[in-house]
């Protein structure tokens, strides 16, 4: 009964810790949506207060009709350029992945070494050789140009766990496939790539929630505003002689929307992906 009794103990502690640190995490969150409900006066007013006392909904219905700061055309935007990086990494990273992972060719740790050094090169780097080859290949000022520049970053990740993946499944897996008559395509697509799913699924969910939140490659390869992300969309609110804080805490809010539904409903697969990635291989 002591055992049981400390061991409830122990679980009601952790409970309360992982309450306090949940909240502790939460805290800026909760606080942007706060302020993106006051007026500007209340933003300031000291001391702040925990609540608005005057709701005001103008941040965001501001943001709803027709000009460059219209949410809808900036989430559309943001959903365009993520899925088509997503995508590009996936169907790119799949067989590449396969092949590091069951093939040993002249070169095979050069290649791991590259999509390693490309993960650590710092984006401002990137921007100028990338803004010479997207004019040069009539890319600049349209979705094509931030979504290839988002895929560099998804592929080289997407590669690095996926090849754990292929590298532990059975080969006997692949000739039975081949005894029954596949051909090395058909089993790839009808054996390996299903056992791989939960990591093709981590990768996936990547591409996109970086592309969603990348800022750099959105703001120096779209010019014109209403083709521009969501987060190039919140210095619209930053001007020379002031901002405007309930309507940037808005738009903030907006763009948090498709990261908080990702992580809720995909929760366990992350887990289960990252988790299987780590251990085989």
């Amino acid at each position: 009964m002591n055992d049981v009794k400390m061991s409830r103990g122990r679980n009601l502690l952790f409970c309360a810790l992982a309450v306090l640190i949940a909240l502790v995490l939460l805290f800026p969150m909760l606080w942007m949506l706060n302020t993106s409900l006051k007026t500007e006066a209340e933003i300031f007013q000291n001391p702040p207060t925990l609540y608005p006392h005057t709701l005001n909904l103008k941040s965001y219905i501001a943001q709803i009709e027709t000009g460059d700061f219209n949410m809808f055309r900036s989430f559309f935007n943001s959903l365009v350029i993520s899925m088509g990086s997503m995508l590009i990494a996936v169907v790119l990273a799949v067989p590449a992945s396969y092949a590091i992972a069951r093939y040993r060719f002249k070169g095979h740790k050069s290649v791991l070494l590259g999509f390693l050094v490309t993960q650590m090169l710092p984006v401002s780097v990137l921007l100028t050789p990338m803004f010479i080859m997207f004019r040069n290949m009539h890319l600049y000022n349209t979705w094509g140009a931030p979504i290839l520049a988002d895929a560099t970053i998804g592929i080289p990740f997407s590669v690095l766990i996926l090849k754990n993946y292929f590298a532990s499944i059975p080969r006997d897996l692949e000739e039975a496939a081949y005894i029954d008559g596949c051909m090395r395509f058909g089993a790839f697509m009808r054996i390996l790539v299903p056992v791989a799913k939960p990591g093709v699924a981590v990768c996936a969910i990547f591409s996109f929630l970086y592309a969603w939140g990348d800022l750099a490659y959105g703001m120096t390869f779209i010019l014109e505003q209403p083709m521009r992300p969501i987060t190039a969309g919140i210095f619209n609110f930053m001007g020379q002689y002031g901002t405007k804080w309930s309507y940037l805490s808005a738009f903030a809010v907006v763009s948090m929307i498709p990261v908080a539904i990702i992580f809720v409903f995909m929760q366990k697969y992350i887990i289960a992906g990252m988790t299987a990635g780590a251990v085989k291989g």
